[in-house]
């Protein structure tokens, strides 16, 4: 990432055409992010301080700047903070950026209202993750993510492709969030919200070429609606309350 990163900023940057967040994504897969950006508008507050973990080249950071929030955004690799402050700033947003190791976060006890993650809780120790963010939010304070889910066997084996292929670490394969994972979290908070998505997601690339691209995310979303999607999700969204 840091390689990828410091090659894309040696080229211009223009946010001409350029969509962040779920608008990035094919429809058939937006709505966990469609949900995870309606939590940050309802939760997120101008005064609030809020963290966002592993933000990489920032794609949902600019929801969080546009809150008026004090947004902190950490990443491990200062090239991908570099593209993510040169992206926000074009696109008129405003965010404070650090370097940090998110298993060893920088701050003191109970410094956040919000920590937010988009696709990052398997990029470091789960159990010491999990630590941080409890331990970085103020009483009261909400985690709010959106990130994948590792039990459907269809989609572990296209990680595994994805891993052979080198577009992914082994790392990031075994830390992959589960539902015991899940259950942990609702273990250490007081209060857990949690939805599941694309049940089906895998077939959506062949549904399309016969129901085109609107049509296959309605019956993709009806089917996880339907089914109550759990073990069998590609996605889910999380809102983890601290106790007060």
């Amino acid at each position: 990432y840091e390689t990828r990163a410091k090659l894309q900023l040696t080229q211009p940057v223009s946010i001409s055409g350029e969509v962040f967040g779920s608008s990035s994504l094919p429809i058939y897969l937006r709505a966990p992010y469609l949900l995870y950006e309606q939590k940050i508008y309802d939760f997120v507050k101008a005064h609030h301080r809020v963290l966002e973990l592993g933000v990489g080249t920032g794609n949902f950071t600019l929801a969080l700047a546009r809150k008026g929030a004090g947004v902190i955004a950490v990443d491990i690799s200062p090239n991908m903070l570099k593209l993510l402050v040169k992206r926000i700033k074009q696109a008129g947003g405003v965010v404070n950026t650090m370097v940090a190791d998110m298993e060893v976060l920088p701050f003191e006890d109970d410094t956040f209202d919000i920590v937010a993650s988009a696709g990052s809780l398997s990029y470091g120790d789960n159990e010491c993750v999990l630590a941080e963010i409890w331990r970085c939010l103020k009483p009261g304070g909400k985690f709010i993510c959106v990130d994948s889910l590792n039990e459907n066997p269809i989609y572990r084996l296209n990680r595994w492709v994805h891993y052979l292929r080198g577009n992914r670490t082994k790392n990031t394969l075994r830390r992959m969030p589960s539902l015991k994972l899940l259950a942990r979290y609702r273990h250490r908070f007081v209060s857990v919200d949690i939805q599941y998505f694309g049940a089906i997601s895998f077939l959506a690339p062949f549904m399309i070429h016969l129901l085109g691209d609107k049509r296959t995310a309605a019956i993709s979303n009806s089917v996880d609606r339907l089914l109550e999607v759990k073990c069998a999700a590609f996605k889910f969204v999380m809102v983890a309350t601290k106790e007060t």
